[in-house]
């Protein structure tokens, strides 16, 4: 199965002509002639564009590789604009299914013999179709007789096979490099596909991403800066989630955001303090906000709200990943670079070893022209290079619990170039980042404690007094109990000790008797022997 899909995509990538996008120099004499020996595997879309040919190629391969498309088409500042504009296509207009099969899932799915019995208008054709599931709009009879406008999302049928078959692949070429690459080991690809691998399984779960949903929901319940459509949880299932239909605009439709008079420099703010609250207050961020996800509500372009849909990829940190993070944000805003190099060897991110003065002048020499510049002067592309021959030098391991937020960051990054490109990023982010960190330490963060468990102490306050008693009453019988098992335990040892004296005497004697036989002594030898025996029955009976 491995080895045919790892064929298949070779066979893809070849039939459309991408060995192209391979500069010359990089491919050496024997790639070149195994490439003119592949005859029957040339190029079928000579009149397509490269940029054409590259979606279409990751189109056919399934939604791994469209995934893998969607997260390139937010880096315009590493692509041409011509391959942007193509993979960009595949945030929401990949070749759909059928209508007809879409409804035939729906009907199976919620039990209804006619799809009218639920919804009272259902459009066959979809809506918009991504790479695991595409949606129909619809209207939903509710109980009160109203109806509602609502859009069906169905998980396209057949997905999970070609998924499964992609990630072995993927399992099987994190090994290979974890071998053979020389960054293999700190690169750790077997553990970033795992977790690759439990992300996008959770993604199709489509009652996984309503209940996603609904927590991203309540958590920005009443805010100025994102909404998250309300889920019809009683008409979801595994492959069927039913949600409220937004009439947003587009978040890449730039011209019709501006057309409207939208204050594109609050928006691009909201949009990454909406990524640092999701972070660092709530622990439960959308990890998939690709242009294709995100849209802008029509109402109020003054005072600008963003709309987040599909939910299936959301990331979480723990309190210890969380507080690390904020400590190196902050450290790095401040430009504090001992601090952010001292932080990675306390994390043991980099080995104990590593000189931190060596460190804090690498990191110091990488991030120092990125200050005070607007994103549109700023070369990410550069910047990450550097970062990366940076962490190859001191050793520096992936962490695969963090691969999902660093997507989303690139992701963040990316919509803030678009739509701002003045934006300063850091001035933006950094007051956040040093507030939640004041909220962390220091007397407001023990008095949030306190309240925190202050219900479970009042619950244990009337148990105290007989908790102590039995504390006091029991203690000394505790403690003798203990002290008995100790001389036992040290009776035991001593016992152990004096077996493993007479087994080395008896040893002893047992070969002093043979010299001694050997050498004519068989009185000497026979009282060693006796020895001998005496001391093997005292070691076995002691």
């Amino acid at each position: 199965m491995r080895l045919s899909r790892f064929y298949q995509i070779q066979k893809t990538l070849l039939q459309y002509g991408l060995d192209e996008l391979i500069p010359a120099q990089w491919q050496p004499w024997y790639a070149r002639a195994a490439r003119r020996c592949l005859f029957w595997l040339k190029n079928r879309y000579p009149e397509q564009s490269v940029a054409a040919r590259l979606r279409l190629a990751l189109q056919s391969l399934g939604p791994v590789w469209i995934k893998f498309g969607q997260m390139l088409s937010t880096r315009r500042d590493l692509l041409p604009a011509e391959l942007a504009d193509e993979l960009a296509i595949l945030q929401d207009k990949v070749s759909p299914f059928p209508g007809e099969q879409a409804k035939a899932l729906i009907e199976q799915a919620l039990g209804l013999n006619d799809i009218q019995q639920l919804f009272a208008e259902f459009d066959i054709t979809p809506l918009a179709s991504a790479s695991i599931a595409q949606v129909h709009s619809a209207r939903l009879q509710l109980a009160d007789g109203t109806q509602a406008a609502v859009v069906v999302k169905v998980i396209r049928p057949g997905i999970e096979k070609q998924i499964l078959a992609d990630l072995a692949l993927m399992d099987s070429l994190a090994v290979i490099a974890a071998r053979l690459l020389p960054d293999g080991k700190r690169l750790r690809p077997r553990e970033v596909v795992s977790e690759y691998r439990k992300t996008i399984l959770d993604e199709l779960d489509l009652q996984r991403e309503a209940a996603n949903a609904i927590q991203l929901r309540r958590n920005f319940e009443g805010s100025d800066s994102l909404y998250i459509p309300f889920v019809y949880a009683d008409y979801s299932r595994s492959n069927i989630m039913v949600m409220e239909r937004i009439y947003g605009i587009p978040v890449s439709d730039i011209a019709a955001l501006e057309a409207q008079g939208t204050n594109m420099e609050l928006l691009a703010k909201r949009g990454v303090e909406v990524f640092f609250t999701q972070v660092f207050r709530d622990s439960f961020f959308h990890a998939d906000m690709h242009p294709g996800n995100i849209f802008v509500a029509r109402e109020h372009p003054e005072n600008p709200k963003y709309i987040g849909i599909d939910c299936g990829i959301v990331g979480t940190l723990n309190a210890e990943d969380k507080r690390y993070l904020a400590e190196n944000f902050v450290a790095f805003f401040n430009r504090d670079y001992r601090k952010v190099a001292q932080l990675h060897l306390d994390s043991g991110w980099v080995p104990a070893h590593t000189k931190v003065e060596e460190f804090e002048s690498a990191i110091r020499t990488v991030c120092e022209p990125i200050f005070q510049k607007p994103l549109a002067e700023i070369s990410f592309g550069h910047v990450l290079l550097n970062l990366f021959n940076t962490a190859r030098r001191f050793e520096m391991q992936v962490q695969p619990q963090l691969v999902l937020l660093q997507k989303t960051l690139l992701y963040i990054e990316g919509l803030g170039r678009q739509l701002y490109p003045q934006l300063d990023l850091w001035k933006t982010a950094k007051p956040f980042l040093e507030n939640w960190v004041k909220q962390q330490v220091g007397l407001p963060a023990i008095w949030r404690q306190v309240k925190e468990n202050f219900p479970f102490w009042a619950e244990k306050m009337p148990q105290m007094p007989e908790l102590l008693h039995r504390y006091l009453e029991q203690g000394p019988r505790q403690q003798q109990a203990l002290l008995l098992q100790l001389q036992a335990l040290q009776q035991q040892q001593q016992h152990g000790k004096a077996q493993i004296i007479s087994a080395v005497l008896a040893a002893a004697s047992l070969i002093s008797a043979s010299i001694a036989l050997s050498i004519n002594l068989p009185v000497l030898a026979s009282l060693l022997g006796a020895g001998a025996i005496a001391l093997t029955v005292r070691a076995l009976l002691h």
